[in-house]
């Protein structure tokens, strides 16, 4: 491990970085912001490629940009880049031959495109990198950005998802033309949502296209009326690229929607309804998402999730479908966790899928008869599951509270497995300090765990300074490596960290969930002392210099925190929900929390339990306020009615506002904004040491 507690002095520079030398990328912001960071894994159809969209700093070092990099599945050659521009590249996907779509805008390497149909510098277009080698050509390019890639495993079939204005798509063009000439930027809609995390929804409509490689330039509108029906969703084709399935987003009346599986054929748009998201009277809706094709192309397998209620938390499931006689079934009836991301193994026998577990999400197998299942790893947490075609081996991303992002082989029947590490961009050799794990039991008799990142040098003579970070969801948990929430930046710092799964976490069953539902702000506050009780107890932490930190329902956690609890010396909220009844009808998907908590003049008992800002008159506790005016999940007005709140009750408290970010903050001056002033005030108010404002604010 890097560093020492020993070595570390308590001082900071305004700019935020500890004052001793830089010994990892840990110890300095500018070296953290420009580690490279691995978003993805798409493995060839014969299973000797591997390619990964890694984003790194641009030249100007100002924001991220994706480039394409190859891995060796057998990890033995080191990775290799395959393509830069400017504005980057992204979503590829293979074709039979090898040959890789990508998209990209490329405007810097358009003027090297000699043909009369290459792209404009203005939208997004789709390319193609031989497997031969060589330099990427221009494929097609709709109107509006092109989106993402489909392609299929035994044909040359690709599809394409572009944005399109409503109407015959060879009309786009000129709509766009005459909207622009006009001035006009209004949009009319008859349907929720209308927006969605920091993007309005609508003129555009995702289409899916069918895309010929072999005839440039041209793209066929399979789904020419979608409306709202592809905004983000999962999609398979086929492998003889026959049909694509799609969990088609439908409109259920009064602002409500849900995730129908529909056949879509490739041939001739031809819509085929599988199985349909409905409300049936005295029944909870079921969505069905993430769809994915057996080898054979035989059956269906896709994500079942029961909306929650009022009364009742959410459920998943995994669901197959028989294409042949149009027969399902539940295929995990009785699995206590959430399944998600399944994939048929190679012989169709049997379907990979990951879920939420302990602060883990380890990839387990269930047998497609018997229903037997076995988890295949052990530690980390697992994404974008893909098989080898010769049925051997998975190919995943990895990650772990102390590792990003990283791809690794798995024996396909191997059970509680270690991993084999492939060399990838972005592998760091070690964190400054040791992650270890907590417990203890709720008053209800729950247990409880959470994750204890602990710096170098912590011992009973040294005690650390303890921050707690909240997770957001609530239906999440802390089980993998965070780039906007990092834990080891503060480690760096002499502090602990620690990482609780309060009530509403994912990974401990539904009845764990259950027990906090509709308790939003009394269950999970409780479970949250608990854990902090039993970490503060220990000799390595010091329980008089404590913090708390959360964002999006973790700063809703934060707000409630302050309002009940003078315990910690600071606490910092950012992207925080506040007042409850507000926050219903100006977030970006509100009839999700109308679901579940009812309009608030109908049922305005759950809000009165659960609102915050109810709490006001007892917050004491100094308070850092974080919030971007482009965040639609948690609208800017959350933030704002806070910091004016707690101004006027006079808590000590500050501001910290970014007019161009969203949910999240995601450019790197202003990540690094970010954690400067976190350290700044958790170092005042906790550490005694002077306010030093960060120099760029």
């Amino acid at each position: 491990m890097v560093g020492s507690m020993a070595d570390q002095p308590s001082s900071t520079q305004p700019s935020g970085e500890p004052a001793s030398a830089a010994k990892s990328p840990f110890h300095s912001l500018d070296e953290y912001v420009a580690l490279p960071r691995v978003n993805g894994l798409t493995l060839s159809p014969d299973g000797t490629r591997i390619v990964c969209p890694v984003q790194t700093l641009n030249k100007e070092r100002t924001k991220y940009v994706s480039s394409l990099w190859e891995v060796d599945p057998a990890g033995e050659q080191p990775p290799r880049r395959l393509t830069r521009s400017v504005n980057g590249e992204s979503a590829p996907a293979f074709l039979p031959n090898g040959d890789l779509l990508f998209v990209s805008k490329r405007s810097d390497l358009v003027k090297d495109v000699a043909d009369a149909k290459s792209p404009d510098d203005e939208t997004t277009a789709l390319w193609l990198l031989p497997a031969t080698g060589g330099e990427a050509t221009f494929v097609a390019q709709a109107a509006g950005d092109i989106a993402g890639t489909l392609t299929a495993r035994d044909t040359s079939a690709a599809f394409a998802l572009a944005n399109v204005l409503p109407g015959p798509a060879e009309e786009d063009a000129k709509r766009r033309k005459a909207r622009k000439e006009a001035g006009v930027s209004a949009l009319l809609h008859d349907t929720m949502p209308v927006r969605n995390w920091d993007h309005d929804l609508g003129p555009d409509e995702t289409r899916l296209f069918a895309v010929d490689v072999d005839k440039p330039s041209e793209l066929r509108d399979l789904t020419p009326n979608p409306g709202r029906g592809l905004d983000d969703a999962g999609m398979a084709v086929s492998p003889d690229g026959a049909t694509i399935a799609v969990g088609w987003r439908t409109p259920l009346g009064r602002g409500f929607d849900g995730r129908s599986l529909v056949l879509v054929d490739a041939k001739t748009g031809e819509q085929r309804m599988l199985k349909e998201a409905r409300v049936v009277e005295g029944e909870r809706k079921h969505n069905y998402d993430q769809p994915a094709f057996s080898p054979d192309g035989r059956s269906v397998v896709c994500v079942d999730e029961t909306d929650g209620s009022f009364d009742t938390s959410p459920a998943v499931t995994l669901r197959i479908f028989d294409l042949d006689t149009g027969a399902d079934r539940d295929l995990t009836p009785d699995f206590p966790l959430w399944p998600a991301n399944p994939v048929f193994s190679a012989d169709a026998r049997a379907v990979f899928f990951v879920a939420d577990e302990l602060g883990r999400s380890p990839v387990f197998k269930v047998d497609v008869e018997s229903g037997e299942i076995s988890r295949l790893t052990d530690d980390g947490a697992y994404t974008n599951l893909q098989v080898a075609p010769d049925g051997r081996h998975l190919f995943a991303l990895r990650a772990t509270i102390d590792q990003p992002p990283t791809p690794v082989r798995l024996h396909v029947d191997a059970v509680d497995q270690q991993a084999v590490v492939l060399p990838s961009p972005g592998a760091i050799s070690a964190v400054p300090g040791r992650v270890e794990e907590v417990h203890t039991t709720a008053k209800d008799g729950a247990l409880l765990r959470a994750w204890l990142v602990l710096p170098e040098g912590a011992t009973a003579d040294q005690p650390a300074p303890l921050a707690v970070w909240v997770h957001g969801g609530p239906l999440m948990s802390w089980n993998a490596w965070s780039w906007r929430w990092n834990p080891w930046l503060l480690a760096a710092r002499g502090w602990a960290v620690l990482l609780p799964d309060p009530g509403l976490s994912q990974g401990y069953g539904d009845e764990f969930i259950q027990r906090a539902w509709g308790k939003w702000g009394p269950v999970p506050f409780a479970d949250l002392m608990a854990l902090t009780d039993v970490t503060v107890a220990r000799s390595d932490v010091d329980d008089s210099r404590t913090a708390l930190m959360g964002g999006s329902y973790g700063g809703y956690m934060a707000n409630w925190v302050a309002g009940h609890t003078d315990r910690f010396k600071a606490i910092v909220t950012h992207a925080s929900l506040w007042t409850l009844s507000h926050f219903t009808g100006a977030t970006d998907h509100p009839a999700y929390w109308m679901l579940e908590w009812g309009h608030p003049l109908e049922q305005p008992e759950r809000y009165e339990l659960n609102d915050p800002s109810r709490h006001l008159h007892a917050i004491k506790t100094p308070m850092l306020v974080v919030h971007g005016d482009k965040d639609y999940r948690v609208p800017i007005g959350e933030g704002l009615r806070l910091w004016t709140d707690l101004v006027h009750r006079g808590v000590e408290a500050k501001f910290l506002y970014f007019p161009d970010e969203n949910h999240w903050v995601l450019k790197p001056g202003n990540a690094k904004v970010w954690y400067q002033t976190v350290f700044a005030f958790l170092d005042h108010h906790v550490l005694s040491e002077a306010w030093a404002r960060p120099e760029l604010l």
